[in-house]
């Protein structure tokens, strides 16, 4: 599949190499002094548990950046439905090098693929609605990258990447700069004076913020923890002229009738912050 637009080389490298930083630092001295450095082998990445893959085109950079000698047999890819003994991939060259990469190889396909599966989870509930199932900024530090990759492998939709790709006026925003209509006139008289095109989101709390949202024509009107009543309402209200997001407290159980209200987005926090990670492993198949 096509990589999401923040997938640079440049933003990969940067994730990649601070990850490895971080866990080999000055040497992986269990391998150094254990393997010899000329041994060779290969190795198998082994599904435990059914799940939706994610995270395959991230271990081959990671193999590749740790020693591009190493050779990737990919025999599924991201986004592929798989089920428990399956192998994924089979990694081969210097044993040094597998076994440095291992865990953040690993540490990344367990978590990406468990946001994936949740991610397609969700999404076929709400299929047949103009719904599309959002992500939010509820990350990992650091690791942000590799969870919004994954909801879209999942077949999600990114919502903005970071603070500075997108104006969301929440809560906080709107009650500290005097309500939604000073908010959404001061950010676009600075972004005007900066000179960002960035498309603007603002927070509604109940139908009279919506009214007023609605007169001030922000791109997205966010409906914040609304009943199912009164999200039917804004979106009658909104007609169109805005795009919609339901957001807050959504869950598996609650999430197709909120798609029905007729909502172009739900955003869901939890695909990112409270998933389960998937049960994988590489284990050596030729020594």
């Amino acid at each position: 599949m096509t990589r999401p637009a923040y997938i640079t080389p440049a933003a990969l490298q940067s994730f990649i190499q601070s990850a490895l930083a971080e866990d080999i630092g000055e040497g992986d001295h269990s391998t150094l002094g254990s393997i010899p450095r000329e041994r060779e082998a290969s190795a198998r990445l082994l599904v435990k548990e059914e799940c939706k893959l994610a995270g395959i085109e991230l271990a081959v950079e990671i193999f590749r950046a740790v020693d591009p000698h190493l050779a990737v047999e990919l025999l599924w890819h991201d986004g592929d439905a798989v089920r428990p003994g399956e192998t994924a991939f089979i990694v081969s060259g210097r044993v040094q090098s597998i076994l440095q990469a291992e865990r953040l190889v690993l540490n990344c396909l367990q978590r990406m693929s468990g946001i994936a599966t949740l991610t397609h989870r969700i999404a076929r509930l709400i299929e047949g609605t103009r719904a599309q199932l959002m992500d939010t900024r509820k990350t990992t530090p650091n690791f942000r990258l590799a969870e919004k990759w994954a909801v879209a492998i999942g077949g999600g939709v990114n919502h903005r990447f970071a603070l500075y790709d997108m104006v969301m006026l929440k809560d906080n925003h709107v009650d500290m700069g005097g309500g939604i209509t000073r908010a959404i006139t001061s950010t676009r008289q600075y972004l005007a004076a900066i000179n960002k095109p960035l498309r603007v989101e603002v927070e509604t709390r109940n139908l009279a913020e919506v009214a007023e949202a609605l007169q001030a024509r922000p791109d997205v009107i966010m409906l914040d923890n609304m009943s199912l009543a009164d999200m039917q309402k804004a979106v009658a209200l909104i007609g169109g002229v805005c795009k919609t997001e339901a957001s807050g407290g959504i869950t598996e159980a609650t999430i197709r009738a909120v798609a029905e209200c007729g909502v172009d987005y739900i955003s869901v926090g939890a695909l990112t912050h409270s998933v389960k990670s998937v049960d994988l492993s590489l284990k050596v198949i030729k020594a």
